[in-house]
């Protein structure tokens, strides 16, 4: 399915293929994963939960979400966010609001 990493230290965001929860914690880096919503068309924001504590540098953030440290990555979700599939946020919409801390 598709989805879109947001690499914060080198200010990159792509489309990028996932097939389950394994491979977000693989583009994340970290197995503590937390989430939040982006925008109401079921997209979730896959970040590291322990990203502050682990003194990451490079953060990010998304409308008026808690700024992020590290890398994240966007996927759709149906189901109660159980299920996942494709983000259906535009990698250009995405560009026009994020903001690079």
């Amino acid at each position: 399915m598709k989805a879109i990493l947001i690499d914060p230290e080198n200010r990159a965001i792509e489309s990028v293929d996932i097939d389950d929860r394994a491979d977000i914690v693989r583009l994340v880096g970290y197995d503590t994963l937390e989430s939040d919503a982006v925008g109401t068309a079921g997209d979730r924001l896959y970040f590291d939960e322990e990203c502050f504590l682990r003194g990451t540098t490079w953060r990010f953030q998304i409308d008026t979400i808690i700024p992020v440290s590290g890398k994240g990555v966007i996927v759709g979700t149906a189901e109660d966010g159980s299920t996942l599939r494709d983000a259906a946020t535009g990698i250009d919409e995405l560009r026009s609001r994020i903001r690079y801390l």
